[in-house]
C-alpha cells in the first residue's frame, strides 16, 4: 500500500474517510477562521524566496521558488555573478503527481550532471534520475526504490547509492555506473543487521564516500576512494555495543568525533588514515560533562563544532596551524544556531545560520581568520514583524526527581502574564533530537491571537546534552513524560496560563508524548493536538515484520526477548493505557502512506479513546489520504494542516468560536 495507496482494503478507506468526514463537521465552525489563518501564514512567506548561493569551483549553487510556486527550482550561475539556470523545476515536475517531494540532489565533480530523486506517494521510496546541465534532458538512467541522495566518483562516471529493501530498510550500498541499467549494479556493502540505518555522505575533503551506519546506541564507518571506481570499503573501527563515532578527513589525518572512553557529551580525536583504530586515537579537544558536541565541520586549516550547554548552542572555531580557538555566540535569552555545510574543503569561509523565536533567521557567511562577520541573507516576513512587539524568555521546571527542565517561551509583549492566557507547550523528546528555540513565522499566528508558545526541552532530548538523551529512554522513558507536565505545571506556577488552558502540541515520537500526557496529566489541558503520533508503542515493538521495529529496539527496548522492556512499554504505551476518565478534547493527525507511524496507530487510539473515556473530548481523527509521515508536500498546501491545528487549538481554549455540538456519532471502528 505504501507503493500503491489504491490497494488499500475498501471497508479500511471508507473508515478513514467517514472519520475525514466527521472531523470536517466538527470544525466546521472554524472554517473561516482556517481560511484566515492560512492567509496570515502564507502573507508571511516571501513567495519568490531563495537560498544563498553555494560556490563549488566555476558554480554556484542555489535553491528558488517562483511566485506562487508550492516546489523549488533548483539551479546555479557563475560564481561572478550572473543569470541563473534552472536544471529541475518542482512545480513542473509535480504536475503528473498527487504528491511530490524532492529528495537529494547533487551536481557532478565536472558540472556536467545533476542527479536528482523524489518521492511521489510520501513513503519515502525515492527514484533517482541523472540530468544533464546542457540540455536539461534525463539520461536514460532510473534507479528505484533508493534512500535519494547519492556520492559521485571524482571522474563524474558513477555514484554510489543507497537501496531500501522491501521493508524499508536501508541495509545496501551499490555503485552505479552512468549508461547502465540498475540490475546490474555493484553491491559494495550490505548490512546484515536489520536494526541498523545506513546512509552514505561525502568526506569533508571530497576524498572518500563514508559508508554510514548504526543505530540509537552504536555506529560504525567505512571509506571507500572516490578515485578509484574498484576500491572496497576501509573500516575505521569495528562496532561495539555503545561505542558511537563519526569521521571527517584531512590529509593523511582523520578527525574523529566520538563518545569513547566514557565520553558521554562527546570529543574530538585523531588518527592516521593508514592506521584509524581506536589505538592510534589521539585526544585533540577533551570531553566536558555538561558541554554536548552535537557536530563538527573539517576545513584545510579550521575545525568548526557546534556544541550545546545548558540548552544554549555555540559555535567553536580551532586554527589547525596554532591550535587557537574562539567562539561565535549569542546573547538572547533562547535561540538557535547551526552550521551550514557547504561544497569546498580549502576555504576559509564558514556559513552558518542564527534565529531565536523572536528573530527571523538570518544566514551570515564568517572568516575564520579575520573573524570579519557578512549578513548574507536575512528572513523576509512580507506582511511585517517587529521583534520588539514579542518576548521570549526562558525558565526551568523542576521535573519528579529534581531535574531542571529549561522551557522556551514567546509572547507577546504586553501580555498580561496573570495566569489567563492560553498556552501551547511543544515537545518531542526522543531520540537524542533536542528542539531549538528558533523562529516560526506560522506560530506569530496563535501569539497574536494572545497564546503564549513555549518549548519543553525534556529528557529524551539532548538539549542538555547527551546524558539528558539517555535519562529519557529505555527504562526511563517515562521521565520524558513526566518532565513535560512539570513544564505545564511550571508555565502555570509562573502565571504563564493555568490549568485547561494548556493545549499540548507534539509529531511522531512527540505524539506519543502527547498520547502519554493525556493519559498521566490530562487534567492540566485543554487540548492536544497529535500529528502522525506513535500511540501503539508495545503492539509496534512486537512486531517485527514492520519496516523499523528493529532499530526501535534500543530506543525503547526489545519487548519480544526482553520481560522488563515489555513490561515498561506497556506501562506508558498511550493505546495500552487508555483509561476511564475525563480527557481533553484531541486531534489526531494521520498519512496514510507514513512508513514511520502506520495511519492504523492512531486510528485505533482513536477508536479505543472513545470506547473508554467517561468524558470530555471531543477526539477527532483526520487522515492525510495522499501523504505520508510529512503531510502535504507543497509549501502553501502544508499551511492548510497548520490552520486545522492551530483553529483546533484555538477552539479548545474559547478562542475561535464556542465548542460545537458533536455531529450525532462518530464512526464505528470496523
Amino acid at each position: 500500500m505504501l507503493r500503491e495507496p489504491s490497494l488499500l482494503d475498501p471497508d479500511i478507506r471508507d473508515y478513514l474517510e467517514a472519520e475525514n468526514r466527521y472531523a470536517e463537521a466538527l470544525l466546521a465552525p472554524t472554517q473561516a477562521l482556517q481560511k484566515t489563518l492560512v492567509a496570515e501564514m502564507r502573507g508571511r512567506i516571501k513567495e519568490d524566496d531563495s537560498g544563498v548561493p553555494m560556490p563549488d569551483g566555476p558554480f554556484a549553487y542555489l535553491w528558488r521558488f517562483r511566485e506562487g510556486g508550492q516546489h523549488q527550482q533548483i539551479g546555479r550561475s557563475p560564481r561572478a555573478g550572473g543569470d541563473v539556470q534552472v536544471i529541475l523545476d518542482g512545480d513542473a515536475l509535480a504536475k503528473t503527481s498527487g504528491y511530490f517531494k524532492f529528495g537529494g540532489t547533487r551536481h557532478s565533480p565536472d558540472h556536467r550532471l545533476e542527479t536528482w530523486s523524489a518521492d511521489l506517494r510520501g513513503s519515502e521510496f525515492f527514484t533517482l534520475r541523472v540530468r544533464r546541465w546542457d540540455d536539461g534532458r534525463d539520461l536514460p538512467d532510473m534507479l528505484t526504490q533508493t534512500g535519494g541522495s547519492v556520492v559521485w566518483g571524482l571522474d563524474s562516471t558513477f555514484f554510489f547509492y543507497v537501496q531500501v529493501d522491501d521493508n524499508h530498510r536501508p541495509l545496501k550500498v551499490y555503485r552505479h555506473s552512468l549508461g547502465t541499467p540498475q540490475s546490474e549494479d555493484v553491491l559494495v556493502y550490505e548490512e546484515k543487521d536489520i536494526g541498523w540505518f545506513t546512509r552514505i555522505e561525502r568526506s569533508a575533503s571530497g576524498r572518500f564516500c563514508i559508508i554510514a551506519g548504526g543505530d540509537h546506541d552504536t555506529s560504525e564507518q567505512s571509506l571507500i576512494d572516490l578515485s578509484d571506481r574498484d576500491a572496497t570499503p576501509r573500516l575505521v573501527a569495528p562496532r561495539q555495543t555503545g561505542l558511537r563515532y563519526e569521521v571527517a578527513d584531512r590529509g593523511d589525518e582523520l578527525f574523529i568525533l566520538t563518545n569513547d572512553g566514557g565520553a558521554i557529551d562527546f570529543r574530538i580525536v585523531t588518527a592516521p588514515l593508514a592506521a584509524p583504530g581506536r589505538a592510534n586515537w589521539r585526544e585533540l579537544v577533551p570531553h566536558r560533562p555538561g558541554t554536548y558536541i552535537l557536530g563538527m565541520e573539517l576545513f584545510a586549516g579550521h575545525l568548526v563544532r557546534l556544541e550545546r550547554a545548558n540548552a544554549l548552542p555555540s559555535i567553536v572555531i580551532r586554527d589547525l596551524g596554532n591550535g587557537s580557538e574562539h567562539f561565535i555566540a549569542f546573547d538572547e535569552a533562547a535561540y538557535s544556531l547551526d552550521i551550514v555545510g557547504g561544497y569546498e574543503f580549502d576555504t576559509t569561509n564558514l556559513r552558518f545560520a542564527y534565529s531565536s523565536m523572536t528573530t527571523p533567521a538570518e544566514v551570515y557567511d564568517y572568516d575564520m581568520v579575520s573573524r570579519a562577520r557578512t549578513l548574507r541573507k536575512r528572513q523576509e516576513i512580507p506582511s511585517g514583524h517587529d521583534p520588539a512587539a514579542y518576548v521570549t524568555t526562558r525558565i526551568m521546571a523542576v521535573s519528579h526527581d529534581g531535574a531542571e527542565v529549561p522551557v522556551s517561551i514567546l509572547y507577546r509583549r504586553g501580555l498580561a502574564l496573570d495566569g489567563s492566557a492560553p498556552l501551547l507547550l511543544y515537545g518531542y523528546g526522543s531520540y537524542g533530537m533536542a528542539m531549538p528555540a528558533s523562529f516560526s513565522a506560522n506560530r506569530l499566528s496563535l501569539v497574536d491571537r494572545g497564546f503564549v508558545y513555549a518549548i519543553a526541552h525534556i529528557r529524551g532530548g539532548s538539549d542538555k546534552g547527551w546524558s539528558w538523551y539517555l535519562d529519557g529512554k529505555l527504562d526511563k522513558k517515562t521521565n520524558t513524560f513526566d518532565d513535560f507536565a512539570a513544564a505545564g505545571r511550571a508555565l502555570i506556577a509562573a502565571k504563564f496560563t493555568s490549568a485547561k488552558r494548556i493545549v499540548g502540541h507534539g509529531g511522531s515520537a512527540g505524539g506519543m508524548l502527547m498520547g502519554a500526557v493525556a493519559n498521566r496529566a490530562g487534567e492540566l489541558f485543554a487540548g492536544i493536538v497529535a500529528e502522525v503520533p506513535f500511540v501503539d508503542v508495545l503492539n509496534t515493538m512486537l512486531d517485527d515484520k514492520l519496516p523499523l521495529t528493529p532499530p526501535e529496539w534500543p530506543e525503547w527496548g526489545n519487548p519480544i526477548t526482553d520481560g522488563a522492556a515489555f513490561r515498561h512499554i506497556l506501562s506508558y504505551s498511550p493505546y495500552d493505557n487508555v483509561a476511564s476518565r475525563d480527557y481533553p478534547a484531541i486531534l489526531a493527525m494521520a498519512g496514510l502512506t507514513d512508513p514511520r507511524v502506520t495511519y492504523w496507530e492512531p486510528a485505533k487510539w482513536v477508536a479505543r479513546l472513545r470506547a473508554t473515556m467517561t468524558s470530555g473530548g471531543p477526539v477527532v481523527l483526520r487522515t492525510n489520504m495522499g501523504a505520508g509521515h510529512g503531510g502535504s508536500s507543497g509549501r502553501f498546501d502544508r499551511l492548510d494542516e497548520v490552520a486545522i491545528a492551530y483553529a483546533f487549538a484555538l477552539m479548545t481554549v474559547g478562542l475561535a468560536v464556542a465548542r460545537p455540538l458533536t455531529p450525532a456519532a462518530a464512526p464505528s471502528s470496523p
